[in-house]
């Protein structure tokens, strides 16, 4: 029989699996497939069609599940089972207005602190744009990520911390960047001035960090009436 792995494997790129509770790796298989247009908006995904194709139990599938309606990316109804949400321009700015938020208060916080996280983030910078060389979207949402989450841990803040991770940000940044056409060069280029001015303490910097959130979703087309499905 194919173990557990191996049949994440088939679904994913032998390269993004990371070892660790089946739960979150069936989670991060759904989000692929969202991300991907597996399923598109308004399709439903069927709990024990999943968990037959992973050879896991529904149990897992099922905890994954209302992860990803916490997120506001899929939606459950008693007659009707889950099923993708649309996914909107407006939603990406509002959570984006949230975390440039979050980011900005946590840049003022980390500030007094920031010396001993410097490495960690000039390390992200440099991997974002070895991801934009490699044309790695995965990587450059790997990094692009990671080096918030240094910020918002430099903060000291557990209750901004949580509600920063609260808001998948791995999840929408991944939607930015396939459904809007971030481009990757860019991408990395806007983050080394944030670590130039984390590095001089600039005053400014929470500042630029609010408007380098805002710019995930700035970059997309204006018209934002319609969804946006994966794909």
């Amino acid at each position: 029989m194919i173990d557990q792995y191996s049949k994440l494997i088939a679904w994913r790129p032998v390269t993004s699996i990371v070892r660790g509770p089946l739960r979150d790796q069936i989670r991060q298989v759904l989000l692929d497939g969202l991300v991907s247009g597996r399923w598109q908006p308004g399709e439903r995904i069927v709990e024990r069609r999943v968990a037959a194709e992973l050879e896991v139990s529904q149990a897992p599938v099922r905890e994954a599940l209302r992860e990803l309606e916490s997120l506001r990316l899929i939606e459950s109804s008693p007659n009707k089972g889950v099923r993708v949400k649309a996914f909107t321009l407006a939603e990406l700015r509002e959570v984006n207005q949230v975390r440039a938020g979050l980011e900005e208060t946590a840049a003022g916080l980390a500030m007094p602190r920031i010396g001993a996280h410097l490495e960690a983030l000039e390390r992200h910078e440099r991997l974002l744009h070895e991801a934009a060389r490699a044309g790695d979207v995965n990587g450059q949402v790997e990094h692009a990520v990671a080096f918030h989450r240094v910020i918002v841990g430099a903060s000291g803040n557990g209750v901004l911390r949580s509600v920063w991770e609260s808001l998948g940000v791995e999840v929408w940044t991944h939607l930015a960047f396939r459904l809007h056409r971030v481009d990757p060069y860019r991408n990395a280029a806007d983050h080394e001035p944030l670590v130039a001015a984390f590095r001089r303490r600039d005053p400014a910097t929470g500042r630029m960090l609010r408007d380098h959130v805002l710019s995930y979703a700035a970059a997309a087309p204006a018209a934002d009436a319609g969804s946006a499905g994966p794909g």
